[in-house]
Protein backbone atom coordinates (compact mmCIF):
# COMPACT_ATOMS: atom_id res chain seq x y z
CA UNK A 1 0.00 0.00 0.00
CA UNK A 2 2.91 2.31 1.05
CA UNK A 3 4.73 2.17 -2.31
CA UNK A 4 1.12 2.82 -4.24
CA UNK A 5 1.60 6.04 -2.61
CA UNK A 6 5.12 7.10 -3.06
CA UNK A 7 3.97 6.30 -6.79
CA UNK A 8 0.72 8.05 -7.29
CA UNK A 9 0.92 11.81 -8.56
CA UNK A 10 -0.94 14.56 -7.01
CA UNK A 11 -4.78 14.66 -8.83
CA UNK A 12 -3.82 18.49 -9.56
CA UNK A 13 -0.62 17.26 -11.68
CA UNK A 14 -2.41 15.04 -13.55
CA UNK A 15 -5.27 17.40 -14.51
CA UNK A 16 -2.64 19.75 -15.57
CA UNK A 17 -0.89 17.25 -17.70
CA UNK A 18 -4.16 15.88 -19.83
CA UNK A 19 -4.94 19.19 -19.89
CA UNK A 20 -1.67 20.68 -21.77
CA UNK A 21 -2.17 16.93 -23.87
CA UNK A 22 -5.32 17.89 -25.16
CA UNK A 23 -4.32 21.25 -25.91
CA UNK A 24 -1.13 20.27 -27.83
CA UNK A 25 -3.56 17.28 -29.33
CA UNK A 26 -5.82 20.18 -30.50
CA UNK A 27 -3.18 22.51 -32.01
CA UNK A 28 -1.47 19.97 -33.32
CA UNK A 29 -4.76 19.05 -35.44
CA UNK A 30 -5.48 22.63 -36.27
CA UNK A 31 -2.32 23.26 -37.93
CA UNK A 32 -2.70 20.30 -39.96
CA UNK A 33 -5.86 21.53 -40.93
CA UNK A 34 -4.85 24.91 -41.66
CA UNK A 35 -1.78 23.61 -43.73
CA UNK A 36 -3.85 21.25 -46.10
CA UNK A 37 -6.28 24.08 -46.32
CA UNK A 38 -3.53 26.77 -47.55
CA UNK A 39 -1.90 23.83 -49.92
CA UNK A 40 -5.63 23.53 -51.85
CA UNK A 41 -5.65 27.25 -51.58
CA UNK A 42 -2.20 27.96 -53.11
CA UNK A 43 -3.60 25.68 -56.06
CA UNK A 44 -6.59 27.63 -56.64
CA UNK A 45 -4.54 30.88 -56.74
CA UNK A 46 -2.62 29.62 -59.22
CA UNK A 47 -5.38 28.59 -61.42
CA UNK A 48 -8.16 31.02 -60.80
CA UNK A 49 -6.27 33.71 -63.15
CA UNK A 50 -5.90 30.98 -66.05
CA UNK A 51 -9.16 29.79 -66.17
CA UNK A 52 -10.29 33.67 -66.03
CA UNK A 53 -8.52 33.97 -68.88
CA UNK A 54 -9.47 30.44 -70.70
CA UNK A 55 -13.31 31.53 -70.22
CA UNK A 56 -13.10 34.76 -71.64
CA UNK A 57 -11.40 33.19 -74.47
CA UNK A 58 -13.70 30.19 -75.28
CA UNK A 59 -17.01 32.79 -74.52
CA UNK A 60 -15.22 34.58 -77.63
CA UNK A 61 -15.01 31.68 -79.75
CA UNK A 62 -18.42 30.35 -78.31
CA UNK A 63 -20.01 33.78 -79.71
CA UNK A 64 -18.28 33.17 -83.11
CA UNK A 65 -19.01 29.88 -83.95
CA UNK A 66 -22.50 30.23 -83.16
CA UNK A 67 -22.94 33.16 -84.88
CA UNK A 68 -21.34 31.01 -88.23
CA UNK A 69 -23.21 28.04 -87.51
CA UNK A 70 -26.51 29.90 -87.42
CA UNK A 71 -25.57 31.68 -90.80
CA UNK A 72 -25.23 27.77 -92.26
CA UNK A 73 -28.58 26.83 -90.54
CA UNK A 74 -30.18 29.91 -91.85
CA UNK A 75 -29.26 29.04 -95.54
CA UNK A 76 -30.40 25.88 -95.18
CA UNK A 77 -33.80 27.96 -94.49
CA UNK A 78 -33.44 30.38 -97.29
CA UNK A 79 -37.03 29.95 -98.76
CA UNK A 80 -38.51 31.10 -95.29
CA UNK A 81 -39.41 34.64 -93.91
CA UNK A 82 -38.59 32.71 -90.67
CA UNK A 83 -34.87 31.66 -91.79
CA UNK A 84 -33.25 33.38 -88.79
CA UNK A 85 -35.80 32.09 -86.02
CA UNK A 86 -34.85 28.50 -87.13
CA UNK A 87 -31.68 28.75 -87.20
CA UNK A 88 -31.20 30.64 -84.00
CA UNK A 89 -33.92 28.18 -82.03
CA UNK A 90 -32.05 25.20 -84.01
CA UNK A 91 -28.52 25.99 -82.63
CA UNK A 92 -29.86 27.28 -79.27
CA UNK A 93 -31.92 23.31 -78.62
CA UNK A 94 -27.91 22.02 -79.92
CA UNK A 95 -26.50 24.21 -77.06
CA UNK A 96 -28.74 23.85 -74.44
CA UNK A 97 -28.65 19.94 -74.88
CA UNK A 98 -24.76 19.73 -74.56
CA UNK A 99 -24.81 22.40 -71.97
CA UNK A 100 -27.06 19.71 -70.09
CA UNK A 101 -24.32 17.03 -70.90
CA UNK A 102 -21.27 18.84 -69.65
CA UNK A 103 -23.15 20.50 -66.35
CA UNK A 104 -23.83 16.46 -65.57
CA UNK A 105 -20.59 15.79 -66.40
CA UNK A 106 -19.70 18.53 -63.94
CA UNK A 107 -20.94 17.79 -61.12
CA UNK A 108 -20.32 14.06 -60.96
CA UNK A 109 -16.72 15.03 -61.31
CA UNK A 110 -17.37 17.57 -58.43
CA UNK A 111 -19.14 14.94 -56.17
CA UNK A 112 -15.90 12.38 -56.52
CA UNK A 113 -13.54 15.21 -55.97
CA UNK A 114 -14.39 16.79 -52.70
CA UNK A 115 -12.24 20.04 -51.56
CA UNK A 116 -12.43 18.76 -47.94
CA UNK A 117 -9.32 18.62 -46.16
CA UNK A 118 -9.45 14.53 -46.28
CA UNK A 119 -5.93 13.95 -44.58
CA UNK A 120 -7.13 15.87 -41.24
CA UNK A 121 -10.86 14.47 -41.70
CA UNK A 122 -9.50 10.86 -41.46
CA UNK A 123 -6.79 11.43 -38.90
CA UNK A 124 -9.49 12.60 -36.65
CA UNK A 125 -11.37 9.43 -37.20
CA UNK A 126 -8.14 7.43 -36.53
CA UNK A 127 -7.74 9.65 -33.64
CA UNK A 128 -11.49 9.19 -32.39
CA UNK A 129 -11.01 5.14 -32.61
CA UNK A 130 -8.11 5.28 -30.47
CA UNK A 131 -9.62 7.33 -28.10
CA UNK A 132 -12.59 5.37 -27.76
CA UNK A 133 -10.28 2.02 -27.45
CA UNK A 134 -8.66 3.83 -24.60
CA UNK A 135 -11.26 4.80 -22.72
CA UNK A 136 -12.82 0.99 -22.91
CA UNK A 137 -9.72 -0.32 -21.75
CA UNK A 138 -9.51 2.10 -18.69
CA UNK A 139 -13.17 0.52 -18.14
Amino acid sequence: MNSVENNSRPFSAILSELKEETKEFVQTRIEMLKSELQEKASRLKIAAPLMALGLLLLATAYLLITLGIVAVVAVAFSNSQYQWVFAFLGVGMLWAVLGTVAAYFAKRELELKSMAPTRTIELLRQDKIWLQREAKNQI
